[in-house]
C-alpha cells in the first residue's frame, strides 16, 4: 500500500501532503505527482477565471456594443457570443505548425492572441441565456443581470453567484430552488427568505441563520421546524406580525437589526462545516456527494479532490467550475458537459483526450488548441492524421516533462486576466505587490464610474414605500467604496414587493460582503468547543464563533 508523502511546494516553499488516493489518481491520468501545493495550484487556475469584472467593448466581427470579461487593455480580439458560435469565422484558419525549437507555451500564447475570444463564458450545454447579457460563466438563464456561475433554470435574478432553479432572487451566494430571496448565503428550497445564511426548506423568514423547515421566523438561529419565533422566542401570530412590521422596509431599522442579529448569533454554536448528505467528505458546502477531499461548493460529486464550485463530476482533481456529467478531469477551469480525460485545459465541453487547450468543444485528441469545435487530432489548431498527431504530441509532452511542468496548469503569462479581475482575488486575496511577485498581472484600470453621483445617500428615503420611480434616473454612490451605481426597474419592483430598503452599497461591495459571510476557502484544525474533539473547519482558531463537531451540534439543535 502506498503511504502518504510530504513534499515542499516549489512555489511557496510550504510543506504539503500527497495522500495515497492522490497517487493512484495521478497514475491513472498519466501525470507526474505535483510539486506545487494545493493553494498555489488553486491560484494558478483561479487567475484564468474572471467571473464578474466586466467591460464594455465592441464585437470584432459585427461591431455591436458588448459586455465582456476581457479588458480593453488586453491584446485579444473579442466577438459577441452570437458571432463566436457562428460559422462566420474558422478557428482552423489560425493553424500554426509546431516548432520543436521554440517553447510550446510560447507558441500557444501566440495562437491565443490571434484567435478571437467569446465575450463571456456562455455554456449552451446548460441552456441558452435569454436577455441576460450581463452574465458570465452561466447558462440557461432568463432575464438575468450580473449573475455568475449560475444556471440553469433561473429567471429574474440579479447580483448573484452559484444559483440554480431560482426565480425573483437578488443578492444571493450559492442557492437552489429558491424564490423571492434576498441577501442570503447557502440557501436551498426556500421562499421569502431575507438576510439568511445556511437555510433550507423555509418560508417568509428574515435575519435567520442555520435554520431548517421554519416559517415566519425573525432573528433566529439553529431552529428546526418552528413558526412565529422572534429571536428564538415563540410568539402569537398577531404579536409577531406587529414586531416584525417595525423593521420592514426601513433602511435605518434594517441596519440596526443587522448589528443586533450579528451579536445575537454569536451566542449559538456553529457546525464544523455546512456539508449535507455526504459520505467520507472533507471540505465545506459539499452536498449529496461521496469521497470528496478538500473540496468547496461541490454538489452531486464522487471521488473529487481539491476542487471548487463543481457539480455532478466523478473522479476528478484540481477543478474550478462545471464538471457536469464528466470524469477523469485534472487541473482545469470550466471543463464539463460530458468531457473525459481532459488535462490542464480551459472551457472544454463534450470532448475527450484533450491537453493544454482553450475553448475546445465536441472534439477529441487535441493539444494546444484554441476555439476548436468538432476537431480530431489537432495541434495548435492544425489538423493531422493520427500517426502525425501521436508523434508531435509525444514531442510536446516530453518537452514539458523535461522542463518539470507537465501536469502543471498554464503558466501565468498565458492568462487572459489580471489577478485582481478573477476569483483568485475573492478566495486568495493578494496585494498588488504580492500578485506581481508571484508572476501574475495586475489591472490598474478596471472600468468603474466614480464622482458622477446625482443623488446623495442621505437624500435616499429611509423607507421603501417613500421611494419614487424617479430614483431609476439617479446615479447613486456607494458608501463603502465611492463607486457609482444605478438601480434597474426589476430591482426596484422587487424591493417594493418584499419591503426591502434601497441598498446604500454598490452591488460589488455587497457581493464581497457575502463572500466574507460564506467564510474562506481554507481549513484549520480546531477542537470542538463542547467535547474537545479535533475537527477541521473553515472557522479560523482566532474567530469568535462557537464551533461544535457534528455530533455535538446535532445534540444541541434537535
Amino acid at each position: 500500500m502506498i503511504n502518504s508523502e510530504t513534499k515542499t511546494c516549489k512555489k511557496c516553499k510550504q510543506e504539503f501532503i500527497i495522500e495515497p488516493d492522490d497517487f493512484s489518481f495521478y497514475e491513472k491520468m498519466k501525470v507526474p505527482v505535483p510539486e506545487i501545493c494545493p493553494d498555489c495550484r488553486f491560484k494558478m487556475r483561479a487567475v484564468f477565471r474572471n467571473e464578474r469584472t466586466l467591460y464594455k467593448r465592441t464585437c470584432g466581427l459585427c461591431n455591436r456594443s458588448i459586455i465582456t470579461m476581457y479588458s480593453p487593455n488586453s491584446p485579444y480580439i473579442v466577438y459577441c457570443n452570437d458571432c463566436f458560435i457562428s460559422d462566420k469565422w474558422d478557428p482552423y484558419s489560425y493553424a500554426m505548425d509546431y516548432e520543436p525549437s521554440k517553447s510550446f507555451f510560447e507558441q500557444l500564447k501566440e495562437l491565443t492572441i490571434k484567435v478571437p475570444k467569446s465575450a463571456t463564458y456562455s455554456s449552451t450545454s446548460t441552456g441558452v441565456n435569454i436577455n441576460s447579457e450581463y452574465s458570465n460563466f452561466a447558462g440557461g438563464n432568463k432575464d438575468g443581470y450580473l449573475i455568475f456561475n449560475s444556471g440553469p433554470g433561473n429567471e429574474n435574478c440579479a447580483y448573484s453567484r452559484g444559483i440554480i432553479g431560482a426565480r425573483d432572487v437578488f443578492d444571493v451566494y450559492y442557492g437552489d430552488e429558491i424564490e423571492n430571496t434576498y441577501e442570503c448565503v447557502n440557501v436551498h428550497k426556500n421562499n421569502g427568505v431575507i438576510y439568511g445564511q445556511n437555510i433550507s426548506d423555509s418560508i417568509d423568514s428574515r435575519f435567520v441563520s442555520n435554520c431548517f423547515g421554519c416559517t415566519n421566523c425573525f432573528g433566529c438561529v439553529n431552529l428546526r421546524h418552528k413558526s412565529y419565533y422572534f429571536f428564538n422566542e415563540p410568539m402569537k401570530r398577531d404579536e409577531w406580525l406587529e414586531r416584525v412590521k417595525e423593521f420592514s422596509g426601513s433602511y435605518a431599522k434594517t441596519e440596526e437589526m443587522k448589528r443586533k442579529f450579528s451579536e445575537f448569533s454569536l451566542k449559538f454554536p456553529r457546525r464544523e462545516n455546512n456539508n449535507l448528505k455526504t459520505t467520507n467528505c472533507f471540505g465545506d458546502y459539499i452536498f449529496e456527494s461521496k469521497n470528496c477531499h478538500q473540496c468547496f461548493e461541490v454538489s452531486f460529486c464522487e471521488d473529487m479532490r481539491y476542487s471548487f464550485s463543481v457539480k455532478r463530476g466523478k473522479d476528478c482533481a484540481d477543478m474550478i467550475g462545471h464538471c457536469r456529467s464528466s470524469e477523469l478531469l485534472y487541473n482545469g477551469v470550466g471543463v464539463g458537459a460530458g468531457a473525459r480525460n481532459v488535462i490542464c485545459s480551459w472551457w472544454v465541453e463534450s470532448s475527450q483526450d484533450v491537453l493544454y487547450s482553450f475553448v475546445t468543444r465536441q472534439s477529441s485528441n487535441c493539444i494546444g488548441c484554441d476555439g476548436v469545435k468538432g476537431g480530431s487530432f489537432v495541434i495548435l489548431n492544425k489538423r493531422y492524421n493520427e500517426d502525425e498527431y501521436i508523434k508531435i504530441r509525444s514531442q510536446i509532452t516530453e518537452e514539458l516533462k523535461a522542463e518539470g511542468v507537465y501536469g502543471d496548469f498554464f503558466p501565468a503569462e498565458l492568462s487572459f486576466f489580471a489577478y485582481n479581475e478573477t476569483i483568485g482575488q475573492d478566495n486568495r486575496p493578494l496585494t498588488r505587490e504580492e500578485a506581481l511577485s508571484e508572476g501574475f498581472r495586475w489591472e490598474d484600470e478596471i472600468q468603474k464610474t466614480e464622482g458622477k453621483g446625482t443623488l446623495k445617500t442621505e437624500d435616499i428615503p429611509d423607507k421603501i414605500k417613500d421611494v419614487e420611480d424617479s430614483i431609476l434616473e439617479e446615479v447613486l454612490t456607494c458608501t463603502k467604496c465611492s463607486r457609482n451605481y444605478r438601480l434597474i426597474r426589476r430591482e426596484l419592483e422587487f424591493y417594493r414587493k418584499m419591503l426591502i430598503p434601497i441598498p446604500r452599497e454598490c452591488w460589488n461591495c455587497r457581493f464581497t460582503d457575502r463572500i466574507l459571510r460564506r467564510g474562506p476557502y481554507k481549513f484549520w484544525d480546531r477542537t470542538c468547543a463542547k467535547c474537545n474533539k479535533e475537527i477541521i473547519t473553515n472557522y479560523a482558531p482566532d474567530r469568535p464563533e462557537i464551533v461544535y463537531c457534528e455530533k455535538c451540534y446535532q445534540q444541541e439543535v434537535y
